[in-house]
């Protein structure tokens, strides 16, 4: 299996499960084309589901902010989902807690207004 896997689903909405580890390097190019591809549906909702994450660092993290800022320039909406708590915990120390969209499963996600 590749480092996600992804899932169409209704009205432009695109589910991005991650692997077990986020670590950046060409999985920071992977991820930013998806997102690019996903954003090009009218009304695009993204969800990047975490919940088999074990290990994320910084880059990880800086993928994620990248993902969002790509999100945003195409009026897209971007949540996460299933955040298990040792991501939460890094989103928290680092204030991004505030700046993502999260919800506790990727049902709730892409039913989320």
């Amino acid at each position: 299996m590749g480092t996600f896997s992804i899932r169409h689903g209704d009205q432009g909405s695109t589910v991005i499960a991650f692997a077990e580890e986020v670590l950046g390097g060409s999985e920071a190019l992977e991820l930013s084309s998806l997102i690019r591809e996903a954003c090009a549906e009218p009304s695009a909702r993204v969800v990047l589901d975490l919940a088999r994450v074990v290990r994320m660092n910084s880059s990880g993290l800086g993928m994620l902010v990248g993902a969002l800022a790509t999100v945003r320039k195409h009026n897209a909406r971007l949540f996460l989902a299933c955040v298990p708590d040792h991501v939460m915990s890094l989103l928290t120390m680092t204030q991004l807690i505030s700046v993502f969209d999260l919800q506790p499963t990727v049902d709730e996600a892409l039913q989320a207004s």
